[in-house]
């Protein structure tokens, strides 16, 4: 019998299936963990506080992932996948899943925003650079540096922008 440590892993379900996925591990005693927000629903009739997934149709196991464990998992109506490669299931660093779980715990305002990363083409959504489109070069705390080129010059220009003031170029609709 293998033995890996345990080590959290994302599991992919059917469309809004998250919470009877959730509810199905957690009868089979499998730790697991389901980011909720707290949204207005948009009924016509009335409005009303729900729960919704932060990421809706994934959800997360704190397993040690032998192949018992792997089957029971994948056995589990509603579960389409465990996230990974070529060579199997890929872990997610527990840090990650912590820092979600501290901040749902704070209270804050929470909401799902675009995934971006270095390099990748965005567009600015607000501010004095609204519409300006360049590059993210280097995510620091807080902040982002937004690279314009000018490919005609071969020259770039660079300035420091709030990160949630941008988003990716394939999210934008043409104007």
């Amino acid at each position: 019998m293998e033995n890996n440590p345990a080590s959290w892993y994302c599991l992919y379900t059917r469309s809004r299936h998250e919470e009877v996925v959730y509810r199905r591990l957690e009868e089979k005693r499998i730790h697991t963990f389901l980011p909720l927000i707290e949204v207005w629903s948009k009924r016509k009739d009335r409005r009303q506080k729900i729960k919704k997934s932060l990421f809706p149709g994934y959800l997360f196991v704190y397993e040690n992932l032998n192949s018992w464990r792997r089957l029971e998992i994948l056995k589990t109506p509603g579960v389409v996948k465990i996230l990974g490669n070529q060579t199997g299931p890929v872990p997610i660093p527990g840090i990650q899943i912590e820092s979600i779980k501290r901040t749902l715990d704070s209270r804050m305002s929470v909401w799902p925003f675009p995934y971006l990363k270095e390099g990748q083409l965005v567009r600015v959504v607000e501010g004095p650079l609204k519409y300006s489109e360049g590059f993210l070069l280097k995510i620091k705390e807080g902040k982002e540096r937004l690279i314009i080129s000018l490919d005609l010059l071969k020259r770039s220009v660079a300035v420091e922008i709030e990160g949630a003031s941008v988003e990716p170029c394939s999210l934008i609709k043409t104007l």
